[in-house]
């Protein structure tokens, strides 16, 4: 496959940044994304230049460093993270566009690369649970009926990596914080700060200064691991029964 590339580049947050424009040629569809990526900057080194920066780590589609808006799309024309992209679902000839994740709570650090850093500090204001537990438990030890244990399991597929945030048109993180909050919160181990922690991490998330949300759903749209968007819903019954009990 022959393909153009526009990619974003930017040397610093402080920089101002533009699109790059590069052609590459030689590329196997079944190539992952990123591989392509990697190949692109081995010919960007070879010619004594600067390879283009781009966040990875497991590139098997659980840990979502892979974090690019791809022609428009978060992660690409795919619901996958965009490690599990093949360029497959490209075509010879295609003109490519990559980008960074555009919020303003995720500052450029260099290139394709953002500081997604403010998920971190969400999940440190609640995303925790005080209840001893211990060695894991056998199995029935702690009884949790069958709705709330999947529901809590559906919830704790997200992987944090944003393209929720990349996707809405208000950069909101509504989606991940309420994936981050309803996880614990239909546990038994997370009944103890049930309320404390659906208070402190919207709080946090809008700190963070995230966007509101409008519920346009591009986030579950965009979602790699199928958050609902109910989701949110269900986060702000509980944001509104805590704040109610404690007077606010």
């Amino acid at each position: 496959m022959r393909l153009t590339l526009r990619v974003w580049r930017q040397r610093d947050a402080g920089a101002p940044g533009a699109m790059a424009t590069y052609r590459i040629d030689g590329i196997s569809p079944d190539m992952s994304f990123l591989e392509m990526l990697d190949t692109l900057n081995e010919e960007l080194i070879l010619d004594g230049e600067d390879p283009v920066a781009f966040d990875h780590d497991c590139r098997e589609g659980i840990c979502g460093a892979c974090s690019l808006v791809i022609n428009g799309d978060a992660h690409g024309p795919e619901r996958t993270t965009t490690c599990q992209l093949h360029m497959r679902s490209f075509r010879d000839g295609d003109t490519i566009a990559i980008e960074p994740w555009r919020a303003a709570a995720f500052p450029v650090v260099k290139d394709l690369v953002v500081d997604r850093s403010a998920f971190d500090r969400i999940i440190q204001a609640g995303g925790y649970v005080t209840a001893p537990t211990g060695a894991a438990p056998e199995a029935h030890a702690t009884p949790v009926p069958k709705p709330d244990a999947d529901s809590a399991f559906e919830h704790a597929e997200c992987i944090g990596c944003g393209a929720c945030v990349a996707a809405c048109p208000n950069g909101s993180a509504m989606l991940f914080t309420s994936a981050k909050v309803n996880h614990l919160n239909v546990l038994p181990q997370g009944a103890p700060e049930r309320e404390t922690r659906v208070v402190d991490m919207v709080a946090a998330m809008d700190d963070e200064g995230f966007g509101g949300c409008t519920l346009t759903g591009e986030c579950a749209t965009a979602c790699p691991k199928g958050i609902p968007l109910p989701s949110i819903a269900a986060m702000n019954k509980e944001w509104l029964r805590a704040r109610r009990r404690a007077g606010r």
